[in-house]
């Protein structure tokens, strides 16, 4: 009993002292939580504070911009109200200088209209003066122009012709000078007709065969003429083609040696002659392609440039002619720095359709065109052959260069020959041209053909038509002959004034 009240009181004493003490620690944690509050207002008044101070400060900096920029405003509204002020003002005057303007032009239109009044006036009474209209006085006016200034566009012109003109003929003869003095070459001539020596006479009837059969048969197959009755101790073979006069040259040799003569023998030696003669006309193809430094021609090509080596013109060995012209040609190439190469092979080729422009219908030139497209060479080197005659314009400068040193080789002395009446005919041919033409009096060809002088008839032509007489002359001599070279007209007007004192 005495334990249960002793617990009951314990237990009593200690809620009472529970209860005050968490009394106590209340009033503590209310004391410090009003603290707080206190502390946290008057934080928040100081914040206020400081926000209201801020705020003040930023509205018045943008008081203060506001302010800046009412001012701006304010000054460029006033330049602006300046500007259009200023633009009135020229508006203004533009509209005043308009006015005087109109105004002057109205009086400019009066002016011109009095002038024009005036000038009717005047060339009306200049009309009446002279008796002449004004296309009649304008066409008085240029004659008298033209007369005046005439004579000095003449001599202008003749002036600039010579200087011009001598200048390219000292180059020329620089270069062709030069071109001679580097190359020589002797000149060999042949004819149309080949002697053959026998050792007697007696190998002439055997030659002639029974009843003439070895030399038909001989004549036959070889395509010449046996001529066995003109000189002692020998044959002449004669045909225009020399590779038949040398197929039946060798044939006979061989003919001659061997003592057997009869047809059957003679068609063995001549296919044996032919034999050789190719394989001399492919070797000296070669040795004239060699020569020049030419080495990728086909075959076919070769075998047609050894043909010209039995070939002639005037006397002068077609291959050679050909090599000397590629010489030449090269020469005068490297002299003028343009394409050796092709003038080279252009010149080496110029003349290949002789070969066979006795088989086939058409100049040589042309032949030799078609050969060379037919072989594949190259249009470089066909323009530079092509022109050599004329025939062709000149399309390349590698033409101009073949052409002068195919002129060069063959007016060249000594490389060619020709009868005198081809040569009194070609004289006389260039003769007639010129006394053909209306004002010419006389004409002499002088320096054996290669300048022609014309008299003109002072009267009738004037200076201008000399010179384009001279033009005209040459042109003929260039489309009606055929020469070597170059021909110098010469046009010659001589006015002589006579008078007799009795």
């Amino acid at each position: 009993m005495y334990f249960a009240l002793l617990f009951v009181v314990g237990f009593a004493i200690g809620y009472i002292i529970r209860q005050a003490l968490v009394s106590k620690r209340a009033a503590s944690i209310e004391e410090r939580i009003r603290r707080q509050i206190e502390e946290a207002k008057t934080k928040a008044k100081e914040l206020i504070l400081e926000a209201q101070e801020k705020s003040a400060g930023i509205l018045e900096e943008i008081k203060k911009e506001e302010r800046e920029r009412k001012h701006q405003l304010d000054k460029a509204e006033e330049r602006i109200l300046r500007k259009e002020e200023t633009i009135e003002k020229k508006d203004q005057e533009l509209r005043e200088k308009e006015k005087g303007v109109e105004s002057d032009l109205k009086k400019i239109d009066e002016i011109k209209k009095h002038i024009e009044s005036i000038k009717e006036k005047t060339s009306q009474e200049l009309e009446r003066v002279a008796g002449m209209n004004v296309e009649e006085a304008k066409a008085l006016l240029l004659k008298d122009v033209e007369k005046k200034f005439n004579q000095d566009l003449l001599e202008y012109g003749k002036k600039m012709m010579h200087e011009r003109q001598e200048e390219i003929e000292k180059r020329t003869i620089e270069i062709m000078s030069t071109v001679l003095q580097r190359y020589s070459r002797s000149s060999a001539s042949e004819l149309t007709t080949t002697t053959v020596d026998i050792p007697n006479e007696d190998f002439k009837g055997k030659i002639i065969g029974k009843e003439g059969r070895n030399i038909r048969t001989l004549e036959r197959i070889t395509g010449v003429e046996l001529v066995v009755d003109e000189t002692p101790d020998s044959i002449v073979i004669s045909s225009f083609d020399p590779v038949r006069r040398q197929v039946a040259k060798t044939a006979l040799e061989k003919l001659i040696k061997d003592g057997r003569i009869q047809p059957a023998k003679i068609e063995e030696k001549v296919e044996e002659a032919r034999a050789e003669v190719q394989k001399i006309m492919v070797d000296a193809a070669e040795n004239a392609a060699y020569e020049v430094g030419i080495y990728d021609f086909p075959k076919e090509i070769i075998q047609l440039l050894g043909r010209l080596h039995f070939r002639t013109s005037y006397g002068q060995n077609v291959l050679q002619h050909s090599v000397e012209v590629t010489h030449f040609a090269g020469m005068i190439a490297a002299e003028l720095g343009v394409d050796v190469e092709v003038a080279k092979r252009g010149a080496l080729l110029h003349d290949i359709g002789k070969a066979v422009d006795h088989e086939i219908e058409g100049s040589h030139v042309d032949i030799g065109r078609k050969i060379l497209k037919k072989y594949n060479i190259s249009d470089a080197v066909i323009h530079a052959m092509e022109s050599h005659h004329d025939e062709y314009p000149y399309a390349t400068v590698e033409s101009y260069v073949v052409a002068a040193a195919d002129a060069l080789s063959a007016a060249r002395p000594g490389a060619r020959r020709d009868s005198i009446e081809n040569y009194l005919k070609r004289l006389q041919d260039l003769e007639n041209i010129a006394t053909q033409l209306d004002g010419v009096s006389n004409a002499y060809a002088i320096s054996a053909g290669r300048e022609l002088r014309v008299f003109v008839t002072p009267e009738r032509v004037d200076d201008f038509g000399a010179l384009q007489l001279a033009r005209d002359v040459a042109k003929r001599i260039e489309s009606e002959l055929k020469y070597p070279g170059e021909i110098k007209v010469v046009v010659i007007r001589e006015t002589r004034s006579v008078e007799y004192a009795a």
